[in-house]
């Protein structure tokens, strides 16, 4: 599950994306537009506060200092989940790639979307303290609009109505389904959705890429990616881990294959340790934000 958030990797993922390969990605074996729903009002936001646990201390710092050292442009990167979600003033917009020949049905469609949304959820929850955004984090609930699904062949989805946008036979350059170019913010971060089909309401911001066969997963600015078989298989687990560790990545969150800090022996973002958020990854999270959170003037 490496990630990469230089600039250099991320035209990388430019080449690969059309997504034949991800970029800003990990790997692993382990195991909208302007809608302001969720946004908490001014006052009713947290006290510009950094106050985690005494035993986390250490660890944070350490995190922090190996990620600003291994990725200098780390606050020059303007593509993170955060800038997603502050773009859309409080929500995130999803492409379902299928890359598969298994037939999707209206009812798996919807239990796809339900997870999703459910997941995703986990880590914006780790934003929330006593009902309020944490140290100013403007946003009590991020939902996850799901605008459209990419597909080869049609006949793939068993289901006729209207719900979301069916791109079929758009192919990224490895030959894989995407939504169209033109609706995606990794090729529009300018936000200009000028050519997307319906405009910005339709856009979308991140691709959950669900391919046939494919082994551990990936993720970064453009989304997460893991085997079709994997996801379909956990969608009655309370915590699909793979994912959400892919996610973790969205937000900017690191690797951690070959140290651990102080203390730390098992959290989601070292796989394999965890299968679900634990403190540390929660506060990582935060620590992210409170790093970031000037950029939007907060």
């Amino acid at each position: 599950m490496r990630r990469h958030l230089a600039r250099l990797l991320t035209v990388l993922a430019v080449l690969a994306a059309a997504f034949a390969t991800p970029g800003m990605a990990s790997a692993s074996t382990s195991g909208t537009a302007g809608m302001t729903s969720g946004t908490a009002s001014g006052t009713a936001r947290a006290a510009d506060e950094w106050n985690p646990p005494a035993h986390l201390a250490q660890p944070l710092n350490e995190v922090w200092n190996h990620v600003s050292s291994t990725y200098p442009d780390l606050h020059g990167f303007r593509n993170y989940g955060w800038d997603q979600v502050m773009a859309n003033r409080g929500s995130v917009s999803y492409c379902v790639r299928w890359e598969s020949d298994a037939p999707v049905s209206a009812a798996l469609r919807d239990r796809i979307h339900a997870a999703l949304k459910k997941q995703f959820a986990k880590w914006m929850s780790a934003m929330v303290v006593n009902g309020k955004g944490h140290n100013a984090w403007p946003h009590t609930t991020v939902p996850v609009n799901i605008v459209g699904w990419a597909v080869k062949n049609r006949s793939t989805l068993q289901w006729t109505d209207n719900s979301v946008d069916i791109y079929s036979g758009v192919l990224d350059s490895g030959g894989a389904p995407q939504c169209a170019p033109d609706c995606g913010r990794f090729f529009h971060q300018d936000g200009d959705y000028s050519k997307c089909p319906g405009g910005a309401a339709r856009h979308y911001d991140q691709s959950l890429w669900l391919t046939k066969g494919f082994q551990g997963g990936a993720g970064g600015d453009w989304g997460q990616r893991m085997g079709q078989e994997y996801f379909t298989g956990a969608l009655g687990q309370e915590n699909i881990h793979i994912y959400l560790h892919e996610v973790g990545h969205t937000f900017g969150l690191d690797d951690f294959y070959d140290w651990s800090p102080t203390g730390q022996c098992c959290f989601l973002m070292k796989a394999g340790s965890a299968t679900q958020i634990s403190e540390f990854d929660t506060w990582m999270l935060r620590d992210f934000w409170r790093r970031l959170k000037s950029r939007y003037g907060l």
